[in-house]
């Protein structure tokens, strides 16, 4: 097939069989159409702070004047990230596009801004990052600590020095966790968290299909029995 016509065969199979599974009246981990609309992150922003959790101040655009304003009424530097999946292919090669803290050279060029959509977001001071599993209302919390500067700024990108451990969560934060989770119409969801050197917790957000296994790995919170038991309908 041409490449429009593999396009559209690859459209037709992803609503026919997509559709087909959405009309199952079954035991969902978690529904296709409740993901779909959560993997939005400005719903998800939206919503946490709705939600009663405490979210950084947040701008998405496509214009650099927006951006130097933005930045301009932030106390602090801000940082960039994908709206989206941070994951593309090119040349063959998985690639990723990791959250990036903004120099005064970058707000000076800004050349590219105006091709696509971009999220901006206020930095929040950290102490550590907390990846925050919830299966259904059950909560397992990992202190993520970093032990490098790229991996300060985004853990994604330096895995091999990072470093783990449980940790409680506060109250307000697991309630307006549960909130969430119920307004989305999640069953499960891996949410990141930063904590300030105050110990204060801010959501950055929630990926409905989030990986777990290494976090279940590094720190043996049992979160394949929190899975299973949801999926046989055990509390």
């Amino acid at each position: 097939m041409s490449g429009p016509e593999e396009r559209f065969a690859a459209a037709q199979a992803r609503a026919g069989l997509g559709g087909v599974l959405s009309a199952l009246e079954c035991r969902w981990v978690n529904h296709p159409t409740a993901m779909a609309r959560a993997e939005y992150k400005p719903v998800q922003l939206a919503a946490a702070r709705a939600c009663g959790l405490a979210v950084p101040p947040t701008l998405l655009t496509n214009t650099p004047e927006a951006v130097r304003h933005f930045a301009a009424q932030m106390d602090g530097d801000i940082v960039c990230k994908p709206v989206a999946s941070p994951v593309l292919i090119e040349d063959g090669q998985l690639k990723s596009v990791y959250t990036h803290r903004l120099t005064a050279d970058d707000l000076a060029d800004l050349d590219g801004v105006d091709t696509t959509a971009h999220l901006f977001q206020a930095w929040v001071p950290k102490a550590h990052e907390v990846r925050l599993t919830v299966v259904g209302r059950r909560m397992f919390a990992a202190a993520i600590h970093a032990g490098s500067d790229a991996a300060h700024e985004d853990w994604r990108s330096d895995y091999g020095s990072l470093s783990y451990a449980t940790t409680a969560v506060p109250d307000d934060v697991a309630a307006g966790m549960a909130r969430l989770m119920r307004r989305l119409k999640l069953t499960y969801g891996a949410a990141d968290f930063v904590v300030g050197p105050d110990g204060a917790w801010t959501f950055l957000e929630v990926n409905p299909c989030g990986q777990w296994d290494w976090i279940q790995a590094e720190t043996g919170l049992p979160i394949v029995q929190a899975l299973a038991d949801e999926l046989r309908g055990v509390s």
